[in-house]
């Protein structure tokens, strides 16, 4: 069997998730991440243009994973991150204001605005304080917890946690669609994940079964692989860039921490009545600094 694509590459997803002609495997997802009754599930969904042209000069330009449109009207972005850039709170909210804003059109009520929602799937631990690995928050009053509006909603999936879930036997993708569905971006990298989803999608599930279908066909398309391995490429560059930053920050930070240790022993000898010069030799500062710290 071909290797498969890495589902949690953002490139990987979109060609699934996020293409024409797959609008009933997106479909299947988002009933499974946003637990609509039985009675409100969604039947199709409009894909939209992931583009966001910038509006002036200190604008960046944004480019969404997936951009859809619901049967009511809402709007809804899927966003994948391998890496953790600390930023996400940020990322997720300039990019539901976007879409938000971009609703409205010349002459049109703010009433016609729709609820708009974001998903983030991320590929590392983000929420700590929280053990379940799926995460929805809106807009409610502090005291009271009463919902001011249901037009704003953020999700976070961290893939780690479930997986914690999955190997301790706290979840099954028999009785659980999302789960299934986000074990599926884990399967590449698991054979026993790959099995039982297989099973399912063979005796039970059929767009997980054109999924799967689908997800083998891309994995073999040249034009596919050549734009997939680049841009895996510059993810792992990002990620060594990421950590490389992370190294020097705490190396700073060591070197800060033995700076602050070392004025204080100084401020202690000036306390005591030291001269300049032993204290340069016990400290290794020199006169300006000491002279500094006197004043």
């Amino acid at each position: 069997m071909t290797k498969r694509l890495d589902l949690r590459v953002d490139f990987a997803f979109k060609s699934l998730f996020g293409t024409h002609g797959n609008e009933s495997i997106l479909a299947a997802f988002l009933n499974a991440a946003l637990r609509f009754p039985d009675e409100k599930k969604i039947q199709t969904v409009q894909l939209l243009d992931p583009h966001f042209n910038k509006e002036n000069q200190e604008d960046k330009r944004s480019i969404l994973d997936v951009h859809a449109q619901l049967e009511d009207g809402s709007r809804v972005n899927i966003e994948i991150q391998l890496n953790n850039k600390h930023d996400m709170e940020k990322r997720t909210l300039y990019y539901w204001s976007k879409m938000y804003s971009s609703q409205m059109k010349e002459g049109m009520d703010y009433g016609e605005l729709c609820k708009t929602i974001t998903i983030n799937i991320v590929n590392f631990r983000y929420l700590s304080h929280i053990t379940n690995y799926h995460s929805a928050f809106q807009l409610y009053e502090r005291e009271q917890k009463l919902l001011l509006t249901d037009m704003l909603e953020i999700h976070f999936m961290e893939l780690p946690k479930l997986l914690i879930k999955w190997r301790n036997r706290e979840v099954d993708p028999r009785e659980d669609q999302l789960v299934r569905w986000l074990l599926l971006l884990e399967a590449s990298e698991d054979e026993e994940i790959t099995q039982v989803l297989e099973e399912i999608a063979m005796q039970e599930d059929q767009v997980l079964k054109k999924a799967i279908d689908e997800w083998e066909r891309v994995s073999q398309d040249p034009e596919v692989l050549l734009a997939y391995e680049a841009r895996r490429k510059a993810l792992l560059d990002e990620k060594s860039a990421l950590k490389r930053a992370e190294n020097l920050g705490e190396k700073r930070g060591r070197e800060e921490g033995r700076k602050e240790t070392i004025k204080t022993m100084a401020l202690g000898m000036i306390r005591k009545g030291l001269d300049n010069e032993t204290i340069s030799d016990l400290t290794g500062l020199s006169q300006e600094e000491i002279n500094n710290l006197r004043h």
